[in-house]
């Protein structure tokens, strides 16, 4: 990795750059990525763009899914991961922080701090993860206008509009909710909590723009892969909160270890090495970018040796 400087950074619009990778061939896997670090992992691996979530940046904070971050916060985790890996992000924008003006400021923070889309969703606060039962609808026509102020202030983001609406309306009531959102100017649709290949079959039949399917883990949707939903007529795939499960089941399993045992030992060889870390980050790259800097800086000689 070389830090990127000058010419070397991305001049097409991140909602570009997305909107390309949703229409070439194929399913777009989007990784979930909650910090600079893990981005740059999700880019080392070859994925192409990587997906923000709400319940990934609020635990990394220490605090449940459940709508009380602000769009500040948010802002925060876009820039860190555009500035570290510059891959399109698609970033949960959960309810859209309040109604159509909020969402229009929303649309501009995230764009600003490097957002290529962005998810909103049709609950109302305090919103839940979309696999939790007993979740709060809000009106489908105010959702509707939530999705059109998003529309009209985007430059270039990416639109993508969540409906939670199996639960309390069945499949014929999310679907007739996902059309009303197209209908308003989602670019996407994410059927949320489908339990039944059958149902994404099905949405996929009726709704026609692209769709996204959230492969969560611990949810209502059976475990199936990226290929399996493109079979189903899926455009887009999240994994939205395994990174941060994994990171936290091995923290948690080494902190168990140094107040057991008193030492690191016993699970050492289980960590990134330094080697690995600084290669990942790019560590040898920003000394000698800041060495280059240093030698050209000098005014009227030559760089010293």
């Amino acid at each position: 990795m070389t830090y990127l400087v000058g010419a070397d950074l991305p001049t097409q619009p991140a909602g570009e750059r997305f909107r390309e990778l949703v229409e070439r061939p194929g399913i777009l896997r989007l990784p979930g990525a909650y910090n600079g670090l893990s981005s740059l992992q999700a880019k080392a691996a070859g994925f192409d763009g990587v997906y923000l979530s709400g319940a990934a940046m609020s635990a990394s904070m220490g605090l449940p899914d459940l709508g009380i971050t602000t769009i500040d916060d948010v802002c925060f985790f876009i820039r860190q991961i555009a500035r570290a890996s510059e891959l399109p992000i698609l970033v949960d924008g959960d309810t859209g922080f309040g109604e159509a003006l909020n969402v229009m400021q929303m649309v501009r923070a995230f764009e600003d701090a490097g957002a290529a889309a962005v998810q909103i969703e049709d609950q109302l606060l305090p919103k839940k993860c979309g696999h939790l039962n007993d979740k709060k609808l809000a009106p489908a026509a105010d959702m509707a206008a939530k999705v059109a102020a998003a529309r009209k202030a985007r430059r270039h983001l990416y639109i993508v509009a969540r409906t939670d609406g199996l639960e309390r309306e069945g499949l014929e009531g999310a679907i007739a909710r996902a059309k009303l959102y197209v209908e308003a100017g989602a670019d996407a649709i994410f059927p949320e909590a489908l339990s039944d290949p059958a149902d994404f079959a099905r949405f996929a039949a009726e709704v026609k723009v692209p769709l996204l399917a959230n492969m969560t883990e611990f949810g209502k949707t059976p475990q199936m892969t990226a290929a399996e939903f493109e079979r189903l007529g899926y455009k887009m795939i999240i994994w939205p909160v395994s990174a941060l499960r994994m990171a936290a089941k091995a923290q948690e399993e080494l902190y168990a270890t140094l107040a057991a045992a008193d030492w690191a030992g016993p699970v050492i060889d289980r960590m990134q090495t330094r080697a690995e870390l600084y290669a990942t980050i790019g560590y040898h790259d920003y000394e000698e970018l800041d060495g280059s800097i240093a030698r050209s800086a000098i005014p009227g000689g030559h760089p010293e040796d």
